[in-house]
């Protein structure tokens, strides 16, 4: 039998090494927790570092990026900056992110249309009440040009009805860049005359020199005039604006081989390579054009050309120089656009330059019969048709023969086209010899009631521009 002491000493044996056993485990308890809660402080401080950076990314979110992002619907040549911390690109936040920035933009940029043609279609019909007026006007300052005998009178109309031209043209600029139709339905007419038609819209037209090298009787189809004539008038308008009024600006026809080219120069100061590409983009018709682009003011001659080249297939280019220093312009009218008229049923008009080649048997020189507008240029100086007789040059008249004129040597280099005022004393002097043949015949035994006032030349296809406003509000509904 044991002894009570040796049991004594084994139970405290027994004690110590479980003492000893629960120490140790309480000793590996604390150290665990204490590298939890390390592992927790860690893990708070990484956290609370996150929520720090993607509320930082939040904040240039809304501050820069948004801002930037919708400028740039607008204005793509503004740099979009990226995140705040680059380590973000590729990973789910930064994705996110990159996503609320394309949404933003994809909803700008559908808006700004729709913004953008709520005010096309309510300048568009403004202008058409606009136009219906000016037509009106015209109407009447043409009746009173007939009407009345008097120079001064006869002169003080033309410069009105001029002015009232170039109103029209602007009104008509700015319903083509709003979306509507052109506004008026051509016959099929000379080519050279749509180019003299655009001239004579313009404020400077006696600037302009037009050199005509297309073959007699080279036409457009009826519903490509207008639109050539509203595109050279632009045109023009741009080279006079831009160059010194003591410069002129030179047109040249000349045929290609898909068609036709009507070549702009001016001597003015040129563009910039940016401003030669804003130009082209904008005369190529390809991108959607709003009014918010055009600058204040809305600058249109451009946006116009580019809704006219894309619906009715027309090519322009303005990237290139002219050889004076300016900008060089060239319209190009394909094959399918152009037709023949012969010149003896369907001549030109008078002020229009003649052609440089030389007339064959069976393609006779052409005459014009566009001419719509009021204060028609003179025929530009030094352009005379070649002749076969004498080898000396002739103009080409409405009648048969046509008288030869001074040669050149003996003709001036530059003779200035005529004035406003000597052309309305010319049709004073016209009318008052009309109204003196009148009285002789009513005195003669006539009744006096069939008489009705001559119309004037180059404007049989000016009808009733009432109609053509209610064709183009048709066409727009």
């Amino acid at each position: 039998m044991m002894e009570l002491p040796d049991l004594v000493a084994g139970g405290l044996a027994a004690g110590t090494l479980s003492a000893l056993a629960l120490g140790g485990g309480l000793l590996r308890l604390r150290r665990q927790q204490t590298r939890q809660r390390a592992e927790i402080a860690a893990l708070r401080t990484q956290l609370e570092g996150s929520v720090r950076a993607f509320t930082a990314e939040v904040e240039h979110l809304a501050g820069q990026r948004v801002p930037a992002a919708a400028r740039q619907v607008a204005h793509p040549h503004v740099a979009e900056p990226g995140p705040l911390q680059p380590l973000t690109t590729g990973t789910p936040l930064g994705i996110a992110l990159e996503n609320v920035v394309l949404a933003l933009q994809s909803e700008v940029a559908a808006q700004r249309t729709r913004v953008d043609a709520a005010a096309q279609a309510g300048m568009r019909g403004a202008t058409r009440e606009i136009q219906a007026a000016l037509y009106r006007l015209q109407d009447a300052l043409r009746g009173l040009q007939q009407r009345y005998d008097d120079p001064e009178l006869a002169h003080t109309l033309f410069r009105l009805d001029h002015e009232n031209e170039q109103s029209l043209r602007r009104a008509q600029v700015t319903a083509v860049v709003c979306g509507a139709w052109v506004g008026l339905a051509r016959e099929e007419s000379h080519l050279v005359d749509a180019v003299t038609g655009g001239q004579a819209r313009l404020a400077g037209y006696h600037r302009v020199q037009v050199h005509n090298h297309l073959e007699t009787g080279t036409a457009l189809v009826s519903h490509a005039v207008e639109p050539v004539a509203i595109i050279v008038a632009e045109l023009l308008d741009n080279a006079l604006r831009h160059s010194a009024p003591d410069t002129d600006v030179v047109v040249s026809l000349e045929h290609v081989h898909h068609g036709v080219c009507v070549t702009i120069d001016d001597a003015g100061l040129g563009m910039t390579r940016d401003e030669r590409d804003r130009a082209q983009r904008l005369v190529a018709g390809d991108d959607l054009i709003l009014l918010t682009d055009l600058g204040d003011p809305p600058r249109m001659g451009l946006a116009a050309i580019g809704r006219l080249t894309r619906q009715f297939d027309l090519g322009v280019d303005v990237s290139s120089a002219s050889p004076y220093g300016g900008v060089r312009a060239v319209l190009r009218v394909d094959s399918h656009l152009l037709s023949r008229l012969d010149p003896a049923d369907r001549p030109p008009a008078a002020s229009a330059p003649r052609t440089t080649r030389k007339a064959t048997a069976d393609r006779p020189a052409p005459s014009h019969a566009y001419g719509t507008e009021s204060g028609f240029p003179e025929a530009a100086p030094g352009h005379h048709e070649p002749s076969d007789t004498d080898g000396l040059p002739q103009r080409r008249r409405r009648t048969p023969a046509a008288a030869p004129e001074e040669s050149p040597a003996q003709r001036p280099a530059h003779s200035p086209a005529r004035r406003p005022e000597e052309a309305a004393a010319a049709l004073g002097a016209l009318q008052s010899g009309t109204a003196a043949a009148r009285a002789a015949a009513e005195n003669a035994g006539s009744d006096g009631h069939g008489d009705t006032p001559a119309d004037r030349t180059g404007e049989t296809d000016h009808t009733d521009h009432t109609d053509d406003i209610d064709i183009e509000g048709e066409a727009a509904r």
